[in-house]
């Protein structure tokens, strides 16, 4: 019998056991799916000496609290990086924060004087009450820079078109970013003058960065946590989660291959997705058939081998020009020299496609999405086919929450039907809670849910973590109007 049960390894996972073992004297067993990696999207992959990055992690947070228990997990392991990013465009680059002079340079006289047009256009017959991303980046930046600079990207990684997303994710994603502003902050930057002000979350300057990836911060987290007592099995699919009505035990069935185990247990802390696992608990919750209609975005990464150094010193570049299906390429060398056996000697590229499982691009074969992304590099001139040495593929499913019309119903549903009718069944993480929480803000959900089960007590409300938020002891308080961070949903 064990105290605590978690599924899943991932930030969320791992910060709920720590926590739990750390602060108290209760018995945590973890179980995950994956049979080699602990960290979820946030882990590290390696192949022949590289180490892939799984979608990007930066570490910096708005939350003391999180940033501390970072110092505390990997105390000796950070390295700062500085934040560096580009735009690609109709075979031009565009610096990211947007510096004003290489932007109208590279646009062209014309072009530029057609941007400033529409930008003014825009400030002054504004749509009324934007409803969709279009109409809402539209009326800050105008109608031809939402084309060259959102529209694209966006489509990419959603899958929808940006008349069918709604405004609110546009608003919070590019909240406190204006044409003026990335203007004067591109000037102020080339004259050598600091900002004023409070940072924008988005333009951050530099990061830090665990010298061996982010999984290194979470296979130091597994380690610790097993030396304060808790306990991890690798490689376990769980199949059913039945409660006891009398008892109040939780009886949970994991697969390991052709292996069954059973789990008892008197809390349950879930992250693995809230559409599976709502299906497999029984008594059969209410919402059980309503959580069947939540959706994923799912993700694939091909990394490139190079017999040279990459030939950009970006962490990444978002690649907004059509006629191309990757939509980022991370350089990992620039995240950290480590990343790479020679950072002197040869590169390594990480092209990312954004897909929904089963589609084209995820059922495509390794060989084939190789063939593509060296392709495409070419296309761009990242890089030629004789300087790629070796390809591998990393398949993430799950990647992104969607939020599309009904989305919103369901996870209310389910969260009412589990506080009434199963109050120590935990949902944390990104995937756990159909919430698209970054890497800190995970954290945060299991760090409260483990106070609130030391405290045997509901102190903290989970579901009100996001993206603005501010965190204190005793208290969640939201900056932002909706008590969540938004992602795209469709218009209504």
């Amino acid at each position: 019998m064990w105290d605590v049960l978690i599924v899943g390894a991932g930030p969320a996972g791992l910060t709920a056991g720590y926590i739990l073992t750390r602060d108290s004297n209760l018995s945590v067993k973890v179980v995950e799916a994956d049979a080699v990696y602990v960290g979820g999207i946030s882990r590290t992959e390696h192949y022949k000496g590289y180490s892939f990055d799984i979608g990007g992690h930066r570490f910096f947070s708005m939350s003391e609290n999180v940033e501390n228990l970072w110092k505390e997990i990997l105390p000796d392991d950070f390295i700062e990086r500085p934040r560096s990013s580009r735009i690609f465009y109709k075979n031009k680059f565009y610096s990211y924060p947007l510096d004003a002079k290489q932007a109208l340079t590279n646009l062209g006289l014309w072009e530029s004087v057609l941007c400033v047009a529409s930008y003014a256009k825009a400030r002054l017959f504004p749509a009324s009450q934007p409803r969709t991303f279009h109409q809402w980046v539209s009326n800050q930046f105008g109608e031809r820079l939402f084309s060259i600079f959102f529209k694209t990207y966006t489509e990419k990684v959603w899958g929808m078109s940006c008349d069918d997303i709604s405004a609110d994710w546009a608003a919070q994603r590019i909240k406190g970013l204006s044409l003026f502003k990335a203007v004067v902050g591109g000037l102020k930057k080339s004259f050598g003058l600091k900002p004023r002000g409070p940072v924008v979350k988005t333009l951050i300057e530099s990061f830090r960065y665990p010298r061996r990836g982010p999984g290194m911060m979470w296979e130091m987290a597994a380690k610790k946590f097993e030396l304060q007592g808790g306990s991890i099995d690798m490689g376990g699919s769980v199949k059913s989660f039945s409660l006891n009505k009398q008892s109040g035990v939780w009886d949970v069935v994991a697969t390991f291959g052709d292996e069954e185990r059973l789990f008892q247990a008197r809390h349950v802390i879930s992250s693995a997705p809230l559409r599976d696992v709502v299906q497999h608990v029984s008594p059969i919750p209410k919402s059980a058939s309503r959580a069947k209609d939540l959706k994923y975005r799912d993700f694939l990464t091909v990394a490139l081998m190079l017999n040279r150094p990459a030939s950009f010193e970006d962490n990444w570049i978002y690649i907004h020009d059509p006629s191309v299906k990757v939509g980022r390429v991370q350089n990992f060398a620039s995240w950290s020299p480590e990343m790479v056996p020679d950072f002197e000697a040869s590169g390594c590229l990480g092209l990312e496609y954004f897909c929904f499982e089963g589609d084209q691009l995820w059922e495509a074969s390794d060989a084939e999405l190789v063939e593509l992304a060296i392709d495409e590099m070419e296309k761009i001139g990242l890089a030629s086919r004789a300087e790629v040495t070796e390809g591998r593929v990393v398949r993430q499913p799950k990647a992104y929450p969607v939020y599309d019309d009904e989305y919103k119903k369901i996870v209310d549903e389910i969260r009412a039907d589990f506080r009434d009718n199963y109050p120590h069944f935990h949902f944390v993480g990104r995937n756990g809670m159909h919430k698209y929480n970054n890497q800190d803000h995970a954290m945060m959900t299991a760090m409260l849910t483990a106070k609130n089960i030391i405290a045997n007590e509901q102190k903290f409300d989970v579901w009100r973590v996001n993206e603005d938020a501010e965190y204190h002891e005793g208290e969640v308080r939201s900056a932002g109007a909706s008590g969540e961070r938004l992602v795209p949903r469709r218009v209504v």
